[in-house]
């Protein structure tokens, strides 16, 4: 995914999120804040290009010290950046750095 492009659509707050991942967000204790910040600030630690129907990737932020993973997806024919999940990265399923799956 071209991260340049990723964070020009977030800028522009041309972001879409759907309901699934709003709800899982609420649950977590994630902000719209939050994302944007990993989003703009964060790196790209896993590429899915093939994704369907649009390329995404994993993104790896913290705030305030806390890991945040982003899974986005760009459409890049519209700029649209569309929210798939949010989640904090636990130690059973990560490395230490969070970005190392185990």
């Amino acid at each position: 995914m071209n991260v340049s492009k990723l964070r020009k659509s977030v800028v522009a707050r041309r972001v879409e999120w759907n309901k699934h991942s709003l709800e899982r967000m609420f649950e977590r204790g994630i902000s719209r804040n939050m994302v944007f910040e990993v989003l703009l600030k964060g790196e790209i630690i896993e590429d899915y290009p093939e994704d369907k129907p649009y390329p995404s990737a994993l993104l790896l932020g913290t705030i305030e010290e806390t890991p945040l993973h982003i899974v986005a997806a760009l459409d890049e024919k519209t700029d649209i950046c569309y929210i798939i999940t949010a989640y904090h990265p636990d130690g059973k399923h990560f490395e230490k750095d969070f970005k190392t799956r185990k």
